[in-house]
């Protein structure tokens, strides 16, 4: 075996050299990243849901699961708002969307639950197991989607083919909200500041997909919404298994 001394180099030069031969970082840049999309289905009635809120939200903002991009929706339920506090951020459609959910998978609806691309269902507050379905699920195939802004008041979407096994899917657009915090002043978590996990605004079809698609989308943002908190998220979703073949995500407020 050769071995090789370096004589009458420079410190300089010889940190030099043993830095361009330092392995790549273990998580890759986020551009090589798939996205993977987190639903949380939470309530501010519920006191066990901040753990969940706090999870998703360091998942998201940290990015530290290798390989995934982590896209959290949070949906806040309905079925709470009659113990005691009305979520003010909630929608009976999203109470519909876990139903459907919950249908499929064969399980009642609760909360905190999360929904991992539509296909793993578990506690929202149980950090390992979402990290370890999050990378599980950056493992799969997936279809490419990308957006642009078109204008202040629009975004345009494009899907590329579909992956294998995925003869059609749904498109839908999601509006979410970060930074969104509630001081509670009854039920559960009466006297308590819950900060959220980005928040679900909006959320609407755009159509179907089968190959490739493309969409011309209003965001119809309201005035109350921090424009600089915004992000756009498309979902291509299968309608029969509920399965997320494809997602992206874009900061509305870099833009403006």
């Amino acid at each position: 075996m050769k071995r090789f001394v370096l004589v009458g180099l420079p410190m300089l030069a010889v940190a030099g050299a043993l830095a361009a031969h330092r392995p790549a970082p273990l998580i890759p840049p986020a551009a090589a990243r798939v996205p993977v999309v987190v639903e949380l289905f939470t309530s501010e009635g519920c006191s066990s849901c901040p753990a969940a809120d706090a999870a998703l939200r360091e998942l998201e903002v940290a990015q530290s699961v290798p390989g995934a991009e982590v896209i959290v929706l949070g949906q806040h339920v309905d079925y709470w708002n009659r113990l005691g506090w009305k979520d003010p951020f909630s929608a009976a459609q999203f109470t519909d969307r876990q139903r459907a959910y919950a249908a499929g998978f064969g399980t009642g609806s609760y909360t905190p639950q999360a929904v991992v691309n539509g296909q793993v269902e578990l506690v929202g507050s149980n950090r390992a197991a979402l990290v370890a379905a999050i990378a599980n699920a950056a493992q799969g195939p997936r279809t490419a989607v990308h957006l642009a802004r078109q204008g202040p008041g629009a975004l345009a979407v494009q899907v590329a083919a579909l992956t294998a096994g995925a003869p059609t899917a749904d498109v839908f657009l999601v509006i979410t909200e970060t930074g969104l915090a509630t001081q509670v002043g009854r039920g559960e978590n009466a006297g308590r500041l819950l900060r959220h996990a980005a928040v679900v605004r909006a959320l609407r079809s755009l159509g179907p997909a089968s190959g490739r698609a493309a969409f011309n989308a209003p965001l119809a943002l309201r005035p109350e919404w921090k424009t600089e908190n915004l992000h756009a998220v498309v979902l291509v979703q299968e309608p029969a298994t509920h399965r997320i073949v494809g997602a992206a995500s874009l900061p509305l407020g870099a833009a403006n």
